[in-house]
């Protein structure tokens, strides 16, 4: 019998790499089930071993785990939300059927569904935009009318932005119902659209770990009408009274969802009536966990792994206040990546602490209104939130890079690789 072994479910080009880092460190054997595990980089980087598994496959998963714990001691099993949030539902029935340390799959069923998530929520008394449900273009044309222009619409599954857009006219809204319902959006089921009021105000989110609230954060968004973060920031400049209101909404949403095992992720608008929830993340954040390190030395993945093999959890109050910050690099146009370049110059600035690109020559780049729009980033530290913000900008100027448009007789599909499949293996020049 070999060692203690951690088994990942999919991965992610942002957090995959600081768990297999915190897992190795923690003297684990990793594998990896993935459907396609030649999409993530970092894998054979780390000598990771993979499995080619069907991972939407609940039976062919347990099947799979079955036979590795004839040669490996599993320790514990997590994922990540690759290509989709029902993945870390898979995780917790999991855990669950082996009897290992995990999330209640329940109360990850109830997050993954936003619908059903809005409801618990208002249930419990925690405050949400207005919002409605519907199946059809009547009923979201009938819903907006109801909550009154401007509203957000969402598919009722999914991640990172992905479906969700400002719709502030009604011919916005037409076109982003019709975008949803003839075909452009991959549903995994029937479609389910959220109605949502559009909260207006800062935007806040709160890290937690089991029942604690760990760390609070600002961001600011790339234009409208879709909802890409630009900037990300640790701590969030809250008064002490903002503070704990924001603590104390988190708590309930923790308590009406039942969350409270492992991370999750609390998404606010800090609108005239106060914390309004936008979403809760029964997970941590795609790359977050790098800034809370940075801004509070709180490790959050080596503390969710210590759950997840069952050991004993770290310390988590902060060590240290800093400021830290991420500015994701926004392609202004569609088409084919000449060259990028600049990272190292960039990487050189004092306070900089990471410089990353996502894509490398002759990717192709087209937008979609979610987190895959980012074609890499900057991360910068200090003791200051001026000298952090002008750090990056320094930085983020010594970038540059060069989009040429798609021939005009070609589809983007038939043109090079994807932006999401695209090698982080970044040219300087």
């Amino acid at each position: 019998m070999k060692g203690r072994t951690l088994i990942l479910i999919e991965g992610s080009r942002a957090n995959g790499p600081l768990y297999v880092q915190a897992a190795q460190r923690l003297g684990l054997h990793l594998i990896t089930l993935s459907a396609d595990p030649a999409q993530y980089d970092y894998l054979g980087a780390n000598e990771v071993q993979t499995i080619c598994v069907d991972t939407d496959d609940l039976d062919a998963l347990i099947r799979e785990c079955y036979q590795l714990s004839t040669t490996y001691e599993i320790a514990g099993i997590t994922g990540f939300p690759s290509p989709s949030e029902t993945v870390y539902a898979t995780v917790a029935r999991l855990c669950r059927h082996f009897t290992l340390p995990g999330p209640d799959p329940a109360s990850i069923d109830r997050c993954c569904d936003k619908f059903v998530q809005r409801q618990v929520l208002a249930e419990y008394g925690v405050p949400v935009p207005a919002y409605r449900l519907a199946t059809d273009a009547m009923e979201v044309e009938c819903s907006a009318e109801k909550i009154g222009l401007p509203v957000i619409l969402k598919p009722t599954a999914g991640l990172g932005g992905s479906g969700v857009r400002l719709c502030r006219d009604a011919k916005e809204l037409a076109q982003h119902t019709s975008h949803l319902l003839d075909g452009d959006h991959p549903w995994q089921s029937s479609p389910k659209i959220l109605v949502e009021e559009f909260a207006q105000g800062p935007y806040y989110g709160a890290n937690t770990m089991g029942n604690q609230v760990i760390a609070i954060g600002t961001a600011d968004f790339g234009p409208p009408p879709h909802f890409v973060f630009r900037e990300y920031t640790f701590p969030a400049p809250l008064t002490e009274t903002e503070l704990q209101r924001i603590i104390d909404v988190s708590l309930s949403c923790l308590r009406a969802l039942g969350l409270g095992w492992g991370p999750a992720n609390i998404e606010f608008r800090w609108t005239n009536d106060g914390p309004v929830v936008i979403e809760v993340n029964p997970r941590l954040p795609t790359g977050e966990a790098r800034l809370v390190q940075l801004a509070y030395g709180v490790d959050l993945i080596t503390a969710h792994i210590n759950l997840v093999i069952g050991q004993q959890i770290c310390d988590l109050r902060a060590k240290h206040s800093h400021i830290a910050a991420v500015r994701s690099l926004l392609p202004e146009g569609d088409g084919i990546l000449d060259w990028i370049s600049g990272d190292n110059r960039a990487a050189a600035v004092p306070g900089v602490n990471e410089v990353k690109f996502y894509v490398t020559p002759k990717a192709q780049i087209v937008r979609r209104g979610d987190y895959l729009d980012s074609i890499g980033h900057v991360i910068a530290c200090s003791s200051s939130r001026s000298q952090t913000e002008m750090m990056l900008e320094r930085a983020v100027n010594l970038i540059r890079w060069s989009i040429a448009p798609f021939p005009s007789l070609c589809e983007p599909d038939e043109i090079s690789t994807s932006i999401s499949g695209a090698k982080e293996a970044p040219r300087e020049g």
